[in-house]
């Protein structure tokens, strides 16, 4: 995959060594001029360091965002990271982004707008490896001889839907074998009834059969 990254301190260049031990394309971003040096002296692999501001549209083109599987933002600055994501979601259509949140009280302002958020290196880089496999859905179980299983997918920006309003769920139509199950938000979760209505950041429940994971992610990506 072809991964972009925001921020070459310590989280960031674990996050590069870690992918590019998995042989993936890393784009690494970062400001400052003598850690950039010292990343690309460092790192082996297929890697192309770029020193410059990664909340700049025109650093994010040159490191080619617009075509990333993922992009990354994981500086020191909760600011920062959103401000980089939201450049390459709403600029470069980046279907998926995953920032960093140094402060915890953030964490809900980034899952309103729809970027997912979390705060371990570790997790970040599993986040990734899944995507890798399974294409941005985190299996929550797999039941059935692994024919069926629960996925957890977050509802991006809506494109094609009121961001504000929402859109309601049933209205949103699956294939055969995809269920919308549940959606948890602010702390609460609830079951999916009638009068649910979906917003970015929400995260969903779904059960599908297991040749169906796809399908069931790109239906809500493409809200």
């Amino acid at each position: 995959m072809y991964i972009v990254i925001v921020g070459g301190g310590k989280v960031g260049e674990y996050l590069a060594q870690t992918l590019l031990r998995e042989d993936h394309q890393v784009v690494l971003i970062e400001e400052g001029n003598d850690i950039a040096q010292h990343l690309s002296e460092t790192l082996e692999g297929q890697l192309l360091t770029i020193c410059g501001d990664g909340c700049e549209v025109s650093i994010q083109e040159d490191a080619g965002v617009q075509q990333a599987d993922i992009f990354v933002a994981v500086t020191g600055q909760d600011e920062d990271n959103l401000a980089a994501c939201e450049i390459a979601t709403r600029v470069f259509s980046v279907q998926r982004c995953v920032a960093r949140v140094n402060n915890p009280k953030n964490l809900r302002i980034f899952r309103r707008l729809g970027i997912e958020s979390i705060s371990s290196t570790a997790l970040i880089a599993r986040l990734i490896q899944e995507e890798a496999m399974l294409g941005s859905m985190s299996v929550a179980i797999a039941m059935t001889n692994d024919e069926v299983g629960l996925i957890e997918v977050t509802v991006p920006r809506m494109r094609n839907h009121d961001n504000e309003q929402g859109v309601r769920a049933f209205d949103i139509e699956f294939e055969d074998g995809i269920r919308l199950v549940a959606v948890s938000r602010h702390d609460d979760t609830e079951v999916v009834g009638e009068n649910t209505y979906l917003k970015p950041g929400d995260q969903l429940i779904l059960a599908a059969n297991t040749d169906m994971l796809v399908s069931a992610r790109n239906v809500i990506r493409a809200l």
